[in-house]
């Protein structure tokens, strides 16, 4: 339904290093660089953008998801964003709550949003 969303970001360069390292296990890399506005995406499209806080006063906490190809893929994202100074809210394990599948990670991106890892599929 998405087909692309946007964040502000108190730090761009320090979000862009976050998301380069924590979006390549998902197959997710930089396609559009305008400097302070950045495109991340799979396969040249890019359909989540990261630019500079420029409306709004403090902080407004999202939710963002990311589809993860396995398991593995979502341990993969956890482990980068550990390295690079995530706070953790949940480390990565089923949560059967919402379906048998539902294999997910959840941290703290350098902003403070709520941000996850989630694979769909069985191991």
């Amino acid at each position: 339904m998405l087909d692309h969303i946007s964040i502000q970001c108190a730090n761009v360069s320090a979000s862009a290093t976050f998301y380069d390292a924590v979006l390549a296990p998902l197959g997710g890399a930089r396609v559009m660089d305008f400097g302070q506005t950045i495109g991340f995406g799979v396969g040249g499209k890019p359909d989540f953008w990261i630019g500079p806080r420029t409306t709004g006063e403090g902080f407004r906490e999202c939710h963002i998801a990311f589809s993860a190809p396995d398991r593995a893929a979502v341990r993969a994202f956890f482990d980068a964003a550990v390295s690079h100074g995530a706070d953790v809210l949940h480390e990565p394990r089923v949560w059967p709550e919402y379906h048998s599948g539902y294999y997910g990670v959840f941290i703290r991106d350098p902003d403070g949003n709520n941000v996850e890892a989630v694979c769909h599929t069985p191991e």
